[in-house]
């Protein structure tokens, strides 16, 4: 296989310090930094668990082996686990949905109980939205009348004049300044908060604001959602996080999401085949733009810390390819460009980003790769994994030792 030479100088000292700190054995190793919060949440403690977060994208609905990716996480020493209920659309399948994390979560938790579990409220909803009755504990909160319905897919989309993008055929995009809209995003925010959740991540907040041009709307459904986690979370908060292009929503010098979040925007070097690195001002990448402001937790920073992740958005017509514009990379999206690579080049990749972002902006955090949606046509492969391979996992990328000796590293 041909050598990767384009990263090796600036991967060579890391590497080498990785190795000399990393842990043998299987066991998990002791992480001795503070994860206690209650009610709010310090920056310091904030930063230790962005500094241990992973993708398991529907850990909870059981995509993937739940035993051994359970095994993975203590194995890594993980802490907040982000997209562990992802549900796009669907919403038919919501309340079987919800059932069934509500066991896991209690499982997963049992094993680690600083664990955040993150929850997914995405920029889609489909018309199966109106098989689902709306509770009257959700007209109370929110001051409407209490109505024996369902909820409404029409009333929660943007007038007809202003759905200027839309998922085909499947669903339309919420506006949030839409009182129905605000209903169906409470609803599921408390029953992801009954549930376990700590962690919410809001998906595209900014093309749902349309018609929420300072933030109103998006102000009195996050601190509804807070206020319900007061009373019912288990440490009483919920964090709340989302993709930010602009950087962040800030509203009267308040900051109103908890972190930020957003895909890492990785660049293609057209010169060395399907090798790609990161760069600040790379087309919107969040490097170095974090919003500052005062936080729901009460501390000021000049900038909200965020996670960067390995985003899935599909495929170009010519995978593989340079050049084929938007946010491709050699015409995959981001995680189905990395899942191509060889083991080798994916563990060089992986100290060399979190180390970039390490060195290139003290808030920003890599959120690391541990299961995701992968669309690779030219090898039928539609999921990654990091697991290392067994009979559980036979089709195991093996990044996981990669990945555990990057954290234990960075004590």
């Amino acid at each position: 296989m041909r050598r990767r030479n384009f990263l090796k100088s600036s991967l060579a000292a890391t590497a080498a310090t990785m190795a000399d700190k990393a842990i043998s054995g299987s066991s998990l190793w002791q992480d001795q930094r503070p994860y206690n919060f209650n009610g709010t949440i310090s920056r310091e403690v904030l930063g230790n668990y962005l500094s241990r977060a992973i993708c398991m994208e529907n850990l909870l609905s059981r995509r993937g082996d739940f035993d051994d990716n359970l095994r993975m996480l203590g194995n890594l020493g993980a802490k907040y686990i982000a997209r562990s209920l992802c549900l796009w659309g669907g919403e038919a399948w919501l309340l079987g949905n919800f059932a069934r994390a509500r066991q896991l979560v209690q499982q997963a938790l049992a094993a680690d109980t600083d664990r955040i579990f993150e929850a997914c409220i995405f920029e889609i909803v489909t018309p199966q939205v109106e098989q689902l009755s709306v509770p009257d504990w959700a007209f109370i909160a929110l001051g409407m009348p209490v109505e024996k319905r369902n909820f409404r897919y029409e009333a929660i989309l943007y007038p007809p004049e202003k759905r200027t993008r839309s998922w085909g055929t499947t669903g339309g995009v919420p506006d949030v300044s839409q009182p129905e809209t605000q209903l169906w995003f409470y609803f599921l925010a408390a029953s992801y908060i009954d549930l376990g959740f700590e962690g919410i991540h809001w998906g595209q907040v900014e093309i749902m604001d349309h018609s929420d041009p300072h933030l109103d709307h998006y102000a009195r459904i996050f601190g509804l959602a807070r206020d319900y986690a007061k009373q019912h979370a288990r440490r009483g908060m919920v964090l709340c996080n989302a993709h930010v292009p602009s950087g962040g929503l800030v509203r009267d010098r308040q900051l109103l999401l908890d972190f930020h979040a957003f895909p890492l925007r990785i660049k293609e070097v057209p010169d060395h085949p399907q090798e790609s690195v990161l760069q600040v001002g790379y087309r919107d990448s969040i490097f170095l733009r974090s919003k500052g402001g005062r936080t729901y937790s009460g501390w000021k920073c000049a900038h909200l810390p965020y996670l960067v992740e390995f985003d899935n958005y599909g495929v170009s017509s010519h995978p593989g390819e340079a050049g084929q514009g938007e946010d491709w990379v050699w015409g995959y999206d981001e995680i189905s460009w990395f899942a191509n690579q060889s083991q080798e080049y994916r563990s060089q990749w992986l100290r060399y980003s979190w180390q970039w972002v390490k060195k290139t902006d003290p808030d920003g955090y890599l959120e690391m790769p541990g299961g995701r949606t992968e669309t690779s046509p030219l090898n039928r492969r539609r999921w990654y994994s990091a697991n290392r391979p067994s009979a559980a996992v036979p089709d195991g990328l093996d990044d996981e030792e990669t990945i555990r000796a990057i954290w234990s590293s960075d004590r």
